[in-house]
């Protein structure tokens, strides 16, 4: 039995998932452009992943662009039949590796298929639409156009399940009346909780909700006060941080990335971490 099953598991859709997954953003190049640095190295991260008893990755074929979907079809196909990959399409990358928005229906449905051409399956998992609003915070307004597209393909039987990324309590609302959605994903961690309110919601309509940048991203997490309740935990921050994401909601799943065997390890171990509820209270202090 893997230990990640100590964190539970959560329906993504018709697939049980461990809620401890890896996100493999962090397999292509400097600023998530070109190649990696260590191609042997990427393969062994996501096979070190399986190993341990990973069942949910989260790509995207303009993670390069094109780059980590062939590096996961090379490291893990034929995939085990219960790993469930999810992608996520609207967006582009510019020749100076700029994020760009790419939402016309002729651009999702290439990127649909660009995620099936590189990932080497016939349908996809859980396909994520993600809304470009202000990069990495939500923006209203309407997405029933990119959203119906997305269904469409749906019903063509080309994607199994869809979802949302950076997106608003209101457009889920909006995509739902559409199609089912069955995973959120934005951007909250111990120090970044403005969506609270929507994770409980999500919670209560059985939509798991996947935290990116769930260790800060870009600019990880940094406190005096979650060094310290590391320090008596005998964990790394990252592990507690991780831990408490994971005891802050049933429905949140997470998907830590990391090029590194080593951090991988690290991270999942955090699925065994039992935090109290006094440790939990002073967390939420930060």
């Amino acid at each position: 039995m893997s230990s990640l099953s100590k964190a539970g598991t959560y329906t993504l859709g018709d697939r049980a998932v461990n809620r401890m997954g890896y996100g493999a953003m962090q397999l292509a190049g400097p600023q998530v452009f070109g190649p990696p640095k260590d191609h042997a190295g990427a393969l062994a991260v996501l096979r070190e992943a399986i190993a341990a008893g990973v069942n949910h990755i989260d790509t995207s074929d303009f993670y390069g662009p094109h780059v980590t979907n062939r590096i996961i079809r090379e490291a893990l196909g034929p995939y085990p039949k219960d790993l469930t990959i999810v992608t996520k399409v609207g967006a582009v990358r510019g020749d100076d590796a700029s994020w760009l928005p790419a939402s016309e229906p002729h651009q999702l449905e290439q990127a649909v298929h660009d995620n099936l051409r590189n990932l080497g399956v016939d349908v996809l998992d859980v396909v994520n639409l993600r809304l470009m609003g202000d990069i990495h915070a939500p923006k209203e307004g309407s997405i029933e156009a990119q959203f119906a597209t997305l269904a469409a393909l749906r019903e063509k039987g080309l994607i199994r399940h869809l979802g949302l990324s950076n997106a608003t309590l209101t457009q889920v609302k909006e995509a739902q009346a559409i199609a089912p959605v069955v995973c959120v994903q934005n951007q909250y961690n111990l120090v970044q909780r403005g969506d609270d309110a929507m994770i409980d919601a999500l919670n209560g309509m059985g939509i798991a909700y996947v935290p990116f940048f769930p260790l800060g991203g870009f600019s990880p997490l940094q406190s005096e006060a979650l060094n310290a309740v590391a320090a008596k935990l005998g964990a790394t921050p990252m592990q507690v941080a991780l831990a408490w994401l994971l005891q802050r909601s049933p429905n949140i799943l997470l998907i830590p990335g990391t090029s590194s065997v080593g951090h991988l390890r690290e991270n999942l171990a955090a699925a065994e971490l039992v935090l109290s509820a006094e440790v939990r209270a002073e967390l939420e202090t930060i």
